[in-house]
């Protein structure tokens, strides 16, 4: 897969019974007590995309192939994490391997789910996991940077290079800023990311309530999506008790009946996916033939080789070109040979950045 959301927060958030409805298993253990989630639960779900049931039937698709997104459970941080409370250093190492982070805040009351803060506060959460990987990115940057000194006296260039970025990034961390905030040049990316830092991750923040405001949120869910807007992330509302019950329904019927009594028109968990998939900055190229209808995913800018090696590394070492169908031509005119009758088909060469909707097939020799 390789694109992967780490679901984190504090205890008894909701975060695995989240991940329980999202991939529909009982694989996360659900408790009302601390760091019953010891070890990090992987699971893959479909990524919703109504495009792939339209294009699928044009080409008479024998089966539907969505492209996945993997979600990691990971277990409770609470205060002190950084410094190793709870199971803190194995928790913010399971953070460090993900690509971004959906931070479940609880934004719901209930006497007999115990809250590891004492009272509900989906802000005093937010800040409080927020500056235990910032304090972990402390830590670890300053003890790294001292070395980067040392190599970049005995001229590495490509060592003093991203010390000027780590210096850049303990300044925000020291003035208690994330470092999701500091701003590099395009070519320099790749020197931040290097530096593994948890707070540079981008986040979405998941507010959690109760039934009775799935439809339309509250006055904590309200507060979270101020708190996200003015942080440049993404909110999004759910209540990850009604996606479990969902989740346990079988017939499609069923689910949408349940939805329409509680005035919702989709899963929250679609939101969820959805909002996932475009903060790790993905997007979707179709291959569609009378065998299957398959979504591919690779990240945004990606060019035609490497989103032909998603498929297959062969097809990527041997590129010639990509013959490549706008998903809206492609329904405009019918499929396929409507498209390229109508001169809706484009060859494409090597340098060609493949845009989000593309239906493509790859020409290739090894």
């Amino acid at each position: 897969m390789g694109f992967s959301c780490g679901i984190v927060g504090l205890p008894n958030v909701g975060k695995s019974t989240l991940f329980n409805a999202l991939t529909a298993t009982a694989a996360a253990e659900a408790a009302n007590y601390p760091f019953c989630t010891i070890e990090p639960n992987v699971g893959r779900v479909a990524v919703p995309d109504e495009r792939l049931e339209v294009a699928a039937p044009l080409a008479k698709s024998a089966k539907i192939i969505p492209t996945q997104l993997e979600f990691v459970d990971i277990a409770g941080l609470v205060r002190g994490a950084a410094s190793g409370e709870g199971l803190g250093n194995q928790f913010l190492g399971h953070i460090r391997e993900v690509d971004a982070i959906a931070h479940v805040l609880r934004c719901f009351s209930d006497g007999n789910v115990v809250h590891v803060e004492g009272s509900v506060d989906p802000i005093r959460d937010a800040e409080t996991v927020e500056t235990e990987l910032m304090l972990a990115d402390l830590e670890s940057l300053e003890r790294r940077s001292l070395q980067m000194i040392k190599r970049a006296r005995s001229g590495d260039r490509e060592v003093k290079a991203q010390l000027e970025i780590a210096e850049a990034v303990l300044a925000d961390l020291r003035e208690g800023k994330a470092a999701r905030g500091v701003v590099v040049e395009p070519e320099r990316q790749r020197d931040l990311t290097a530096l593994q830092l948890l707070s540079a991750k981008p986040i979405l923040y998941v507010a959690n309530v109760d039934e009775e405001n799935a439809a339309s949120g509250n006055a904590e869910s309200e507060r979270v999506a101020e708190y996200a807007a003015q942080r440049g992330a993404r909110s999004v509302v759910i209540s990850a008790a009604i996606e479990a019950e969902l989740a346990q329904l079988a017939d499609p019927g069923e689910k949408c009946e349940f939805l329409a009594a509680l005035g919702l028109d989709e899963p929250g968990l679609a939101r969820v996916i959805r909002a996932g998939y475009t903060l790790l900055n993905l997007v979707t190229f179709f291959t569609v033939g009378p065998k299957e209808a398959h979504a591919w995913t690779v990240e945004r800018g990606t060019k035609a080789p490497q989103a032909a090696g998603r498929i297959h590394t062969d097809f990527e070492k041997g590129f010639i070109r990509a013959e490549t169908i706008a998903y809206h031509d492609f329904v405009l005119y019918g499929g396929e040979q409507g498209a390229k009758d109508a001169g809706r088909m484009h060859l494409e060469g090597a340098d060609y950045v493949v845009q989000d909707g593309d239906i493509m097939h790859f020409r290739f020799n090894v």
